[in-house]
């Protein structure tokens, strides 16, 4: 061991070692947390088998030689491979869920549910209704679980290509004990799902263009392409949903898509409709609201 080793006594060392290294390595926070301090607190909790919003109490304890190693692998890894942290500790937390996450499917993180734990409000006039959801490229199956949590008497088909989403959303669906509720088909796109009228649709497709594929920070490119890479202009799959979308949806249902950095991008390729563009804490211009009439406004 080296003598730095045994310079760690505390949490308190472990997590501003922590910062130290991130900062210095230059990371990209982005899947889960913004800033350094926040990764190195949370990565030492979890290594530490310490609650994760309770860090205060703990600062001052001494560590273990084991948990000293078990801390500094998870840091070295990090800042060496810059492998996302939920691909290191197998999970992930939105808006205060916790979904198993793997290296095969992407890391949950879309603004869109910020807006469903907000129950859609002022979109949705009564959540307490017998809602039908489609949650399209559902990867992991956060957001579907999210939609039937905060809908408590919805039905939620979530669909994805992947075979190992698949699987994976299957497992989160089971963690929450929602089975009953929450339906994961495996279709490209509309191509394998019956035909069914839903109260709304939300979709966080592969939406990044071939120019930013190329400059993503490395952390990103850790990800699978496929979750993320929408063509030339970003729009590959966009286009695909909305096409369809119409035809899945009630009179009066309406999609909430999520095209990230792809603002310009998307008025260029819908120029015959007027999007609305929801906002959240962290996003202006990253998802969009279209009814079923604004569909059928598509050329």
């Amino acid at each position: 061991m080296s003598k730095s080793f045994y310079e760690f006594k505390t949490v308190r060392d472990m997590v501003r070692y922590g910062v130290s290294q991130f900062n210095q390595a230059n990371l990209y926070f982005g899947h889960g947390s913004d800033n350094a301090w926040d990764e190195a607190v949370y990565l030492v909790l979890f290594a530490l088998n310490l609650p994760l919003d309770n860090l205060e109490p703990f600062l001052d304890a001494r560590l273990l030689e084991s948990e000293k190693k078990r801390c500094l692998d998870l840091i070295e890894t990090r800042v060496k491979k810059r492998t996302p942290l939920a691909y290191l500790t197998g999970e992930s937390w939105l808006q205060g869920y916790r979904f198993i996450c793997d290296k095969r499917v992407i890391v949950p993180r879309s603004p869109i549910s910020e807006l469903l734990v907000q129950q859609l409000s002022p979109w949705l006039e009564d959540p307490e209704e017998d809602l039908d959801i489609l949650d399209m490229c559902t990867g992991s199956g956060n957001l579907a679980i999210i939609a039937a949590l905060n809908f408590p008497f919805s039905q939620v088909d979530a669909v994805d290509l992947s075979d190992y989403a698949i699987r994976l959303a299957q497992r989160n669906v089971e963690m929450y004990q929602l089975q009953s509720r929450v339906n994961i088909i495996q279709s490209d796109l509309f191509t394998d799902l019956p035909l069914k009228k839903y109260d709304f649709i939300i979709a966080n497709p592969p939406y990044v263009n071939s120019t930013s594929m190329k400059n993503l920070p490395s952390e990103y490119q850790r990800e699978p392409v496929m979750a993320l890479e929408g063509g030339e202009d970003g729009m590959d799959f966009v286009r695909k949903i909305l096409h369809k979308s119409a035809d899945y949806l009630k009179d009066n249902g309406f999609i909430l898509l999520e095209i990230g950095n792809e603002y310009e991008n998307f008025l260029t390729a819908f120029p015959s409709i007027s999007p609305t563009f929801l906002e959240t804490e962290t996003t202006q211009e990253c998802i969009v609201l279209l009814s079923r009439d604004d569909l059928l406004m598509l050329d």
